[in-house]
């Protein structure tokens, strides 16, 4: 690792520059090359436009929450009460875990996906991507203080993005 100070080609993973003692610990932390990789790791999800979650309970009959989705154009709803997450419903999850059994008798928590991954909104919008990469999801609930403050998703992320570019 070449010291930023003096030049010195340290062994990698020093933690300071055995010419100059210089702290060498964030030395090979990749720093943004462009605008949008600047906003990308400066915004937070705080500053991203999303729409207000709707809720509905575990005990909710799949056929209403399926025509929830409809009505308010949604692809998404959290499960839970008084902003308390216990799950999500996704059309994914619509997809495959109710496809082929039929909408009657099932209940939302029958199919929803229990304690969902969520962030926070200081989190930043390239946490966000990245944990909607690794999870192949496209929603992720925001959660403070184990409330639901709101919910982002990869849609709104490239919105984001395009109003950055714009």
């Amino acid at each position: 690792m070449i010291c930023p100070v003096c030049g010195f080609d340290n062994l990698q993973g020093s933690d300071e520059c055995e010419n100059c003692g210089a702290d060498l610990r964030t030395a090979d932390i990749p720093q943004p090359g462009s605008l949008l990789e600047d906003r990308l790791v400066s915004d937070q999800l705080e500053d991203v436009r999303r729409r207000e979650p709707i809720f509905v309970s575990r005990d909710t009959p799949l056929r209403i929450a399926v025509r929830t989705m409809q009505d308010e154009h949604v692809t998404c709803l959290l499960v839970g009460e008084g902003r308390r997450l216990d799950g999500i419903l996704t059309e994914r999850n619509l997809l495959m875990r109710a496809a082929g059994r039929g909408l009657d008798g099932l209940k939302v928590g029958e199919v929803m996906t229990p304690d969902p991954v969520t962030l926070q909104d200081h989190d930043t919008v390239a946490v966000a991507i990245h944990t909607m990469a690794q999870g192949a999801f496209r929603h992720v609930p925001l959660v403070e203080d184990g409330r639901v403050v709101g919910i982002v998703t990869a849609q709104d992320l490239f919105r984001h993005i395009l109003r950055i570019l714009g």
